[in-house]
């Protein structure tokens, strides 16, 4: 066993100098690695992980296909990637085997996910095994504030609104201001009866003899 850490220790250091300033390449914990194949909005697209036992490398490390990002990654094509790994491990048991299990599958890229469907289905969740809390429902109030309510107009309103306007949503200069000769004719008239009803109501005293 010591003999196997000694092994890793001097592993984990040529492969992080290997692989410096290479995104595909991330280091999970000191005897657990990654390694993206294919862009990230590509269906073919996976994520290999591979991790060291106690004996590795004198023994064969665990690899995962199991991971969120392989989702959606056909059974077969897993399948058919893992035995391609296990069978390139078996000639370098006893060597630190890592870049060369990565590197391995970069040569076979196209072979391996030549299964794989290029549509993507996703599967609707299954509410009895996820429970209905899952579920987020957005706040109503949310919705409300980020998207005010719009006066409703009837056609005809519009239409007098588009009227109103040059045509290119702009209102003429003066549409709003007041017909003066219609406005003074207006308060004279009301002018006119106030004073007659003031009249009217006001009540003569008869002068003392």
């Amino acid at each position: 066993m010591a003999e196997a850490l000694d092994l890793q220790a001097d592993e984990r250091e040529a492969l992080l100098a290997i692989y410096e300033g290479d995104d595909a390449f991330k280091e999970i914990d000191a005897t657990r690695f990654q390694y993206k194949y294919g862009e990230d909005d590509d269906c073919k697209s996976f994520l290999v992980e591979i991790e060291w036992g106690d004996d590795y490398p004198l023994e064969k490390p665990v690899i995962n296909m199991e991971m969120f990002y392989n989702r959606n990654l056909i059974p077969a094509v897993k399948e058919k990637i893992r035995s391609v790994l296990m069978e390139e491990a078996e000639q370098w048991l006893g060597c630190g085997m890592t870049y060369n299990l990565f590197e391995c599958l970069k040569e076979h890229l196209d072979e391996l996910t030549c299964e794989q469907p290029d549509l993507i289905v996703v599967e609707s969740p299954d509410l009895n095994t996820i429970g209905v809390s899952a579920i987020h429902i957005s706040d109503s109030s949310d919705i409300k504030k980020k998207e005010p309510k719009k006066e409703q107009l009837t056609k005809a309103q519009k239409r007098r609104q588009w009227d109103r306007a040059d045509h290119k949503g702009d209102r003429p200069r003066g549409w709003n201001w007041v017909d003066i000769v219609k406005h003074l004719s207006q308060t004279g008239h009301k002018e006119q009866q106030s004073a007659e009803s003031n009249a009217n109501n006001t009540i003569f005293q008869p002068l003392n003899s």
